[in-house]
């Protein structure tokens, strides 16, 4: 594997760094993205094999374009990309700004459909790799404060599925990842212990995933192992997507039998 090569967004931190040195320790070569070029240039400096640190703002489709050809241009191909970036505003509905739901789609729904118009052709012209899209459980089950968050990561689900039927016959598959509530430092930042509380009732497993729990699943899907898998989304959230109502009493049920 050790010629193989992963472009990584949002690769500064959380989940995109775990997936990176995921890649590196099977190997790989990687290029990590972020639109800190600071907190990225730290995070690849840390890392243990072959790792390049580029800045990118995935919503700009000059820039996407010309740091992905950047990266394969480095390394000499491109077998993998992560779409990871992604960005949210944590508002009622009525009161999100036309600005905000402008930014929010722009990085996480047309992030993806630029960074993979610049990586296919580049893919394809080495025999074809695969694209990982990490929406979210919140673009499968409905919340409050986050229409606009969301709604884009519904909209990245079904863009994984356009992307999986048309780049297929160029040797790509294109699966996603929703990640429900995982231990990332932005969780940690904005979830309160109430919060939290409410997510393990919420969730089968009662826990928060693991940011290398994530690496994992979208490893898998970039690797051989996945060969015969594309056009799918993969909820990694503990059971939390599958569950109905009335958990936590079904839960303490159990403990008193």
């Amino acid at each position: 594997m050790t010629d193989r090569v992963a472009v990584v967004t949002g690769a500064g931190r959380g989940i995109g760094l775990a997936t990176a040195r995921r890649f590196l320790a099977e190997g790989w070569r990687v290029a990590l993205l972020d639109i800190d070029l600071e907190l990225v240039t730290a995070a690849a400096a840390g890392l243990a094999g072959d790792a390049l640190a580029l800045r990118c703002d995935v919503a700009d489709a000059t820039e996407v374009g010309a740091v992905i050809r950047r990266a394969a241009d480095h390394f000499g191909r491109l077998d993998a990309l992560v779409n990871n970036a992604g960005t949210a505003v944590f508002k009622p509905m009525l009161e999100t700004t036309p600005e905000e739901w402008a930014r929010v789609l722009a990085v996480n729904l047309t992030g993806p459909f630029l960074a993979v118009q610049a990586a296919a052709p580049l893919m394809a012209a080495t025999g074809g790799g695969a694209v990982v899209n990490v929406t979210s459980i919140s673009g499968l089950r409905a919340s409050t404060l986050r229409v606009a968050y969301g709604t884009s990561k519904a909209a990245l689900a079904h863009l994984t599925k356009q992307q999986a039927v048309e780049l297929a016959g160029l040797g790509i598959r294109v699966n996603a990842v929703a990640p429900g509530p995982v231990d990332t430092a932005m969780a940690k930042a904005v979830h309160t212990p109430e919060i939290r509380a409410d997510y393990h009732d919420a969730i089968p497993l009662n826990r928060y995933g693991l940011e290398g729990e994530l690496a994992e699943a979208i490893f898998f899907l970039c690797s051989e192992a996945s060969s015969y898998v594309t056009g799918q989304v993969l909820a990694v959230d503990g059971g939390f997507e599958a569950a109905g109502i009335g958990l936590p009493t079904l839960r303490n049920t159990r403990r008193n039998l």
